[in-house]
């Protein structure tokens, strides 16, 4: 099998679509001898800030000399993205021989592995190939029925708790709350900076488990990510760091924040024109965009180019960027569950709103002027092959 077997092989999955729970999952480790009870890991669930945490903890334990994985999804532009070492991506070669020793055991699994079972499957028996000292370890969707719930962390990590996903969630904060707080474990340290009755939810079942809870509630920006929602999400990043146990000293773990690095998340990858890339694909992550822009950006307008998937309740997303625009740009994303560009367009202020036929077209459209890119982390994914001169295949963008 090539890695071009292996992408195509994924992608053709990804039609069994999302299937919660843990059956499968452990039945797969199981043939594969249980790769994940070899590893340390933190876990990281919530609405948003996942991936931020995420790399700010990969950062921090690789400058302290861990040899350190990192497990994210999805991807912007290469599928090797969501299986990293100490910031060095997966080789395609080990992604395709990985994969065909997992399909061997397929037959045996209660039903057919999603997509995302399987990519987590590939993770963790790179992990233990490639003996990391530590997984830095990002749920994908939810937290107690999520593939990525079968470990036993050093530390529990709750970002936020927001409304997304509510088909598989729940449609109050204090469902999502309980479905992210299934990854609290037995004795178990956890560290969120929910709120409200989220908390509440989180205190209850960190109390119920006997697992020290720390809340944070107020933080200091020490990394390059730009944003005010980043100062929290660093505050969690390190408490969950010290609450992990492992030997970091302040110099490192100042080193290590400094050093992050984050693609697609308030990425300026050009100030002129002034060219900005943000994942902010739900109503909370869509405030955070908005709330950095008028900070970094004070009275500054911009074209907005905006494409959405059709399960978000992007009508929100919508109100709430559109007033940082003079003009939107409203696109489809590569992905089977866009909403399509006259959808966005309706739901944008219509004297603003403009369908383009793709990404393309509207960067063109938007030629020399100043642009925030922002909905769909696939549509990020598109743009960032496109302004970076990608050689990446469209196969691999489109792969969930």
């Amino acid at each position: 099998m090539t890695y071009r077997d292996a992408i195509e092989f994924l992608s053709g999955i990804q039609v069994f679509g999302q299937q919660l729970g843990l059956e499968t999952m452990e039945a797969l480790l199981e043939c594969l001898g249980n790769p994940h009870r070899s590893l340390r890991f933190l876990h990281i669930a919530g609405t948003n800030g996942k991936g931020s945490v995420a790399a700010m903890c990969q950062s921090v334990l690789t400058t302290a000399g861990y040899r350190t994985g990192l497990y994210t999804s999805p991807h912007l532009v290469t599928f090797c993205e969501r299986i990293q070492i100490d910031g060095q991506l997966i080789p395609e070669a080990d992604v395709a021989r990985i994969l065909e020793q997992i399909k061997l055991h397929f037959p045996t699994t209660p039903r057919q592995p999603t997509l995302f079972e399987i990519v987590t499957a590939i993770a963790l028996q790179y992990f233990r190939e490639q003996r990391t000292d530590v997984v830095v370890w990002e749920v994908g969707l939810g937290g107690r029925l999520d593939a990525t719930n079968v470990v036993t962390p050093l530390v529990s990590v709750i970002t936020n708790i927001g409304f997304d996903h509510t088909q598989y969630l729940g449609d109050t904060l204090a469902k999502i709350a309980a479905e992210k707080a299934g990854i609290i474990k037995p004795g178990i340290p956890v560290v969120t900076a929910a709120e409200g009755e989220s908390l509440d939810v989180i205190r209850r079942v960190a109390a119920e488990r006997n697992a020290p809870l720390t809340v944070v509630t107020g933080g200091v920006n020490r990394t390059p990510l730009i944003g005010p929602h980043q100062a929290i999400n660093c505050a969690v990043a390190e408490a969950a760091l010290r609450a992990t146990g492992l030997k970091i000293t302040d110099e490192q773990m100042r080193s290590g924040l400094a050093r992050t690095c984050w693609p697609g998340r308030f990425d300026i990858i050009s100030r002129n024109p002034l060219i900005i890339l943000d994942g902010a694909h739900n109503p909370h992550g869509a405030a955070a965009l908005a709330a950095a822009v008028r900070a970094q950006f004070p009275g500054h307008k911009l074209t907005l180019i905006l494409g959405v998937l059709r399960d978000k309740d992007y009508p929100t997303v919508c109100r709430t960027l559109a007033p940082l625009a003079t003009r939107i740009l409203c696109v489809p994303v590569a992905n089977n569950r866009t909403a399509i560009a006259e959808e966005i367009a309706r739901a944008c202020q219509p004297s603003l709103a403009e369908p383009c036929h793709d990404i393309a077209d509207a960067l063109a459209k938007a030629s020399g002027e100043d642009v925030l890119i922002a909905g769909s982390l696939f549509l990020i994914g598109e743009a960032l092959a496109l302004l970076q001169h990608s050689l990446t295949s469209e196969q691999d963008r489109r792969l969930q």
